[in-house]
């Protein structure tokens, strides 16, 4: 009988699912905005669906520096003496403090432009050590055709960014050289925390043709203040992060940040399996969406294309 019971509990055990077993995932972020935000609740969605849910065998932890690189710091250090099973930085900032804090502890960042620049991995296909993770690189190319075809005349574009955000820095050479055989010209200006986004874009007016914002975390943390200085001066505003189109940027072609969060989380699971970090190569996140803002390009005289408005995966009238 005995034989028979212990016979039965081995077939059962064979046709359950096997349960996903405790676990801590630290999740940070240089600052709180929807695009942010968002990837941070894409990581959280991927993880439930593999079977890690909070309250039941997950433990999920999230902190924001609000801007703060030192702050950023202090919570990668905490984050380390906590000794989470995974680290999942969101942003340039946040990955740099947390791959400088630990080696041991597995590390996936996600929506870092240039992971190689910002010297978080050696490589893209070989990463190496504890560290993995996705790029959000833009596809600079396009959004500079989707520019030239909604505001043709222009010659000038403005480009403010945080001259502190390695990513930012990266983008704006690979800007440059794309401007340059689009027959573009770039003007920088620099906005160093979110209290001078205003300045900057003042001092682009009367110098550019076009305004574009690339995922620079302290630009998009007060997009607001840019889009009130383009609306009043009537200068197109384009963003690099599509939640940047309902804060007033007439038009973004960029990641849903939200399926980035989601093949991050992905990555993540395969670590919580037992995989190594160093050995699963960083990828460039997948998708684009292009998103319209048709109210505010009439503000200031703009009419979009039938040939861009027919490719849009969103328009707000």
């Amino acid at each position: 009988m005995r034989a028979l019971i212990l016979a039965l509990a081995a077939a059962t055990a064979l046709v359950l699912p096997a349960k996903a077993q405790d676990v801590t995932v630290a999740v940070t972020a240089i600052v709180e905005h929807p695009a942010l935000d968002a990837a941070r609740d894409g990581v959280k969605a991927a993880l439930a669906e593999a079977g890690y849910k909070e309250g039941e065998n997950l433990k999920f932890v999230y902190q924001s520096a609000q801007g703060n690189p030192g702050t950023a710091a202090q919570i990668a250090r905490q984050f380390v003496g906590d000794a989470p099973n995974v680290i999942v930085p969101i942003s340039t900032p946040s990955a740099q403090a947390v791959v400088a804090a630990t080696r041991d502890i597995p590390v996936v960042f996600t929506a870092v432009s240039d992971p190689v620049g910002a010297q978080l991995i050696k490589s893209m296909e070989k990463p190496g050590r504890n560290v993995t993770g996705l790029s959000d690189a833009l596809p600079v190319n396009e959004h500079l055709a989707l520019v030239k075809e909604i505001v043709p005349s222009a010659k000038t574009i403005g480009y403010i960014y945080n001259s502190a955000e390695a990513n930012s820095v990266s983008t704006l050479a690979l800007l440059k050289e794309a401007a340059a055989k689009a027959g573009l010209t770039v003007v920088e200006s620099v906005a160093t925390k979110s209290s001078e986004v205003q300045g900057a874009t003042r001092a682009l007016v009367g110098k550019a043709d076009v305004i574009y914002v690339p995922t620079d975390n302290t630009i998009v943390s007060a997009f607001e203040a840019a889009a009130g200085v383009a609306a009043e001066a009537k200068i197109p505003l384009f963003a690099a992060d599509t939640d940047s189109v309902a804060r007033g940027a007439i038009a973004a072609l960029g990641f849903n940040y939200f399926d980035v969060g989601k093949q991050t989380g992905a990555v993540v699971v395969r670590i919580l399996k037992g995989e190594k970090p160093g050995d699963i190569a960083a990828t460039t996140a997948v998708g684009t969406d292009l998103v319209l803002n048709k109210k505010a390009a009439e503000k200031i005289g703009v009419t979009f294309p039938e040939s861009v408005v027919k490719r849009a995966t969103k328009v707000i009238e």
